[in-house]
C-alpha cells in the first residue's frame, strides 16, 4: 500500500470514530438529509482541523529575526495571552471541515454502532455479480484507462515548474511519467431486489414535527437496507379517510384534515404488492407511521385482516411506527400487539413507538434489529 493511501486510511478511520461518536446527533438532528447527494452524505466535523503553513508578511521579528529571550512569543509583535486587540467578530472561529461519506459507509457505521445483522434476502439471493467501480487514480495502467484530464494537468504543472510553458506557444506534451490512469475496485453484490412501501396518516392530527421524525427514520431505514440489496424501489402512500400513492415529496409535506381510516391504506398496500413485487422474487418492507388514531373497531378489525391474510405473509417484515401527538389517542399500537405475539422473536409484525427525534435511533434498531 502506498504512503497516500495509508494516509487516506487512517484518516477514514478518525472520520469514522468522530462519526460514531455522534451519530445519536446525527439522526436526532436530521443535518445530514440536507447534505445528502447521489450517492454521498457531507458531515460536518468540527472537531477535525487540517494543519497548514500561513505566510506572516508583517516582518516583527521572531525565530531567526532581531533579538530574542527563551520564552517569547512567536506571534506578531509581543502580545500577551488575553490582550487581543480584534474587535468581537473580527477574528477568525472555529474551522469545521465537512467530510463526504459515502452511503455504503454511513450504513456501515449505522449496523456497527446499533450492531444491527446482515440481512438474508430471500428471492434470487444465490446469484452474486461483479462490478467494477473506478475509485482513484494511479501513475500505472493501461491505455483504455488513461485519464487525460489529469494527463493533461500533470503534463502543463511539470512544463510550468521546468520554465519550458510559453504563454504565446502554450504546447504541452505529454511524457511517460505524466500519465496517469484510472484504478479500479471489484464489488460483489447479490441479485437481490427489494421494494419498500412506506404509509403514513395525513390527517390533521399529523403535525409538521411528526412527519420530520417519520422524513429522518426512513432516511437511516433506506439507507440500511441499500447496503444490503442490489436494487431497492421505494413506494410511498399517504391516506386520511382515503389513500393513495404520491411521490417522495408529496409524501412528506401533505396534510389534510379528514378523518382517518388505516385499512385504506392497508389496502392499497397489497394491491401494490400483488400486482407488482412478487413475494417469491421479491424483499417487501412496507412501512406504517401514525399517531394511533383510527375512525372505528370496525376498521381496524379490517386492518388486521388484511395484514393477516395479504400484506404479512408476502412480507419480510411489516414495521408500525407510531409518532406521539398531542391529538393522537395512541390506540392502534395495542390492537397490534393485541392480535399479533410482537414480543415473539419469529413474529414478523414489529411495532415502535416514537415519542420524540431522541428515540428515532432506539426505533430504527426496533425495526432492523431481526435482520429480516
Amino acid at each position: 500500500m502506498s504512503r497516500i493511501k495509508q494516509d487516506h486510511s487512517r484518516f477514514r478511520q478518525i472520520v469514522r470514530g468522530k462519526i460514531r461518536q455522534n451519530l445519536k446527533k446525527y439522526i436526532s438532528r436530521g443535518e445530514l438529509i440536507g447534505k445528502q447527494g447521489k450517492d454521498v452524505v457531507s458531515i460536518p466535523l468540527p472537531q477535525i482541523d487540517t494543519p497548514r503553513f500561513k505566510y506572516d508578511p508583517k516582518d516583527t521579528g521572531g525565530t531567526g529575526q532581531g533579538d530574542g529571550k527563551p520564552g517569547d512569543s512567536l506571534g506578531p509583535g509581543n502580545q500577551q495571552p488575553g490582550q487581543g486587540k480584534e474587535k468581537a467578530g473580527e477574528g477568525e472561529g472555529e474551522k469545521s471541515v465537512e467530510v463526504d461519506v459515502t452511503l455504503d459507509e454511513l450504513a456501515e457505521i449505522l449496523g456497527e454502532e446499533l450492531q444491527l445483522p446482515r440481512i438474508e434476502p430471500k428471492g434470487q439471493k444465490q446469484v452474486v455479480t461483479e462490478r467494477d467501480r473506478y475509485t482513484g487514480i494511479r501513475p500505472v495502467g493501461p491505455d483504455s484507462l488513461r485519464h487525460f484530464k489529469r494527463t493533461f494537468k500533470q503534463a502543463l504543472k511539470r512544463t510550468v515548474a521546468t520554465g519550458h510553458y510559453d504563454p504565446a506557444n502554450p504546447i504541452v506534451v505529454p511524457i511517460r511519467h505524466d500519465m496517469r490512469y484510472r484504478t479500479w475496485n471489484t464489488i460483489s453484490s447479490p441479485q437481490s431486489n427489494a421494494v419498500v412501501i412506506y404509509m403514513m396518516d395525513v390527517s390533521g392530527s399529523m403535525g409538521d414535527e411528526q412527519k420530520e421524525i417519520v422524513r429522518i427514520e426512513s432516511f437511516w431505514i433506506n439507507t440500511w437496507l441499500r447496503s444490503q440489496y442490489k436494487g431497492i424501489a421505494t413506494r410511498y402512500i399517504v391516506h386520511d379517510a382515503t389513500a393513495r400513492e404520491v411521490d417522495e415529496h408529496t409524501f412528506f409535506h401533505t396534510r389534510e384534515s379528514g378523518g382517518t381510516m388505516i385499512s385504506s391504506a392497508y389496502k392499497l398496500c397489497a394491491q401494490i404488492i400483488k400486482d407488482e413485487y412478487p413475494s417469491a422474487d421479491w424483499n417487501i418492507y412496507p412501512f406504517h407511521f401514525s399517531d394511533g388514531d383510527n375512525w372505528s373497531v370496525d376498521d381496524t378489525a379490517a386492518c388486521v385482516r388484511i395484514l393477516k391474510e395479504d400484506v404479512v405473509p408476502a412480507s419480510n417484515q411489516f414495521s408500525y411506527g407510531q409518532v406521539e401527538s398531542p391529538y393522537g389517542s395512541g390506540q392502534f399500537i395495542k390492537d397490534l400487539r393485541e392480535h399479533f405475539k410482537v414480543a415473539e422473536t419469529d413474529c414478523k409484525v414489529v411495532v415502535s413507538e416514537i415519542k420524540d427525534k431522541e428515540a428515532i435511533i432506539r426505533s430504527i434498531k426496533d425495526f432492523l434489529g431481526a435482520g429480516r
